[in-house]
């Protein structure tokens, strides 16, 4: 069973019927979310090559701080889906900006001890109020607004989320990878060691700790408009049955499709350092690397401003289909050249990503109507791929002793995505659930 296309009479119906509140001071606030949680999520980025010098780790190894955090979305998920259908979107997002507080926090105890299993531990905490947040976020972008431009509004908020990851590693590079440069941690061993170990995380926990701070402002600031949202509606139905969704194959293939993007746009981004760094590449150190990683989401910024206009006028499904294929050209050419055009090939990938996530969402959960929330659930389930394909992607580097040659699987990630893209271009009138 498919789900109808935007314009359709099912969203019309849907329109009619009051699936969407008027609460349009409530939009700024939801694409500040979309900016948090994108720039937190994308700061993975900075702490990977920073704790894999640290704790002199194989790529392998460094990958393991994104399972720890997008293993959140797959134990999150449907408990943050039943939080929300009880609470409320809004008290569910105090909850899920408290849990990202908290996980900050734990950086505290992670830096004073510098040990590795502390960082993955409070980055799973941090990820599993971000997973709170984002199961809130998507449906509620849904609702603000007529379901007829649903794709194009929920692109647009996704807008603000490459906002917050172009501007989050530029300023994590230069806070935490500062230190890399002169210090190789391979070389010490011993008490130097435990000591260059000590002083580098401080580094990272005092930009949590800034994280920890603005998260509390902003809880506060949702507590206080708690009421503002009206015409809130869930389904009653249990959480164990929003997999039941599942057996309509245009949502099932939309969210192994949100499995697959977030597993290749997370690979790609977590081996950018140390990509540009390689000889063949640009040779470019650590921090240096790292400032050019806004690159990558900036590409995203503006292909989902952008696609927030054109996905009113062409089909989303196409368009879909004509960036994923984009994205397997670009690492084609990356993987095949040297220098600027290798680099800056494998940095553009980003502008192929701006209107993956959204659109598949869109496109796999439109017409769920008062199940929005379970079928958010479901979805960020999916997530869960960025704990998977990075860390594969990794071990690919590691038995090749070649990243090039592990950007393959991000190629089939996409490949993949390009088919549903084609699968979900068509129109279908069966929105039974």
């Amino acid at each position: 069973m498919a789900i109808m296309s935007p314009g359709s009479s099912e969203a019309a119906t849907l329109e009619r019927e009051g699936d969407h509140t008027d609460a349009p001071e409530l939009r700024p606030f939801v694409m500040a979310l979309f900016f948090i949680f994108g720039g937190i999520t994308s700061l993975n980025d900075v702490i990977i090559p920073k704790l894999k010098d640290l704790f002199t780790l194989n790529y392998m190894q460094a990958m393991l701080v994104q399972t720890a955090f997008f293993a959140a979305y797959a134990i999150m998920s449907i408990p943050g889906a039943a939080l929300v259908k009880k609470v409320g979107y809004m008290q569910g997002t105090v909850i899920g900006l408290l849990a990202m507080m908290a996980g900050c926090l734990l950086f505290i105890p992670a830096s004073a001890t510098a040990t590795f299993g502390l960082f993955l531990l409070a980055l799973f905490v941090l990820a599993s109020g971000v997973t709170i947040v984002q199961v809130v976020a998507n449906p509620l972008i849904s609702l603000l607004g007529p379901p007829a431009t649903v794709h194009s509004r929920l692109t647009f908020a996704q807008a603000f989320n490459s906002l917050g990851t172009t501007v989050f590693p530029y300023f994590g590079a230069i806070l935490i990878l500062g230190g890399l440069a002169n210090v190789d941690a391979s070389a010490l061993e011993g008490a130097a060691l435990d000591a260059y170990r000590a002083a580098e995380t401080q580094t990272v926990m005092r930009a949590y700790l800034g994280l920890a701070f603005a998260l509390a402002l902003v809880a506060i600031v949702v507590w206080i408009n708690r009421h503002r949202l009206k015409n809130e509606r869930h389904d009653g139905g249990s959480i164990a049955a929003s997999f039941g969704l599942l057996r309509r194959p245009r949502f099932s293939f939309g969210t192994l499709s949100i499995f697959l993007y977030v597993g290749a746009e997370v690979a790609i981004g977590s081996v950018i350092v140390n990509y540009l760094g390689e000889q063949r590449v640009l040779g470019l150190a650590d921090r240096v690397a790292g400032q050019l990683i806004p690159l990558y989401w900036g590409g995203a910024l503006i292909g989902r401003f952008v696609g927030s206009a054109l996905l009113r006028a062409i089909n989303p499904g196409k368009v879909l289909a004509f960036n994923a294929l984009g994205a397997i050209v670009l690492i084609a050419v990356s993987v095949s050249t040297t220098g600027v055009i290798a680099g800056y090939s494998l940095l553009a990938i980003g502008l192929m990503n701006s209107i993956m996530f959204p659109t598949i969402f869109s496109l796999a959960s439109e017409g769920l109507g008062p199940r929005a929330a379970d079928g958010s659930g479901v979805i960020c389930v999916a997530i869960v791929g960025g704990a998977i394909i990075p860390p594969l992607t990794g071990h690919l580097a590691d038995l090749t002793g070649s990243l090039s040659t592990a950007l393959v699987l991000p190629a089939f990630c996409y490949l993949l995505i390009a088919a549903f893209g084609l699968y979900a271009r068509r129109r279908s009138a069966d929105v039974s659930i």
